[in-house]
């Protein structure tokens, strides 16, 4: 099934793979500037959403090129 996956989809994986490590860097970099508690651990939360979902689109990709790790 991977490997039927069109170039444009690859593409649009790569886009939504930079947007959600730009979405995370900017939690990082917020996270230590933050007081209230509530929104630190939504940033906290919002971290380890991007973390899994950037680990995923990771893997497809690399499946979709044939890399072993």
């Amino acid at each position: 099934m991977m490997n039927e996956m069109g170039l444009h989809e690859t593409l649009e994986l790569h886009e939504l793979l930079v947007f959600k490590n730009l979405c995370l860097t900017k939690s990082v970099a917020m996270g230590g500037l933050v007081q209230d508690p509530t929104l630190k651990t939504i940033l906290q939360d919002s971290e380890a959403g991007d973390v899994k979902f950037i680990q995923e689109m990771q893997s497809i990709l690399k499946r979709r090129h044939g890399i072993n790790e």
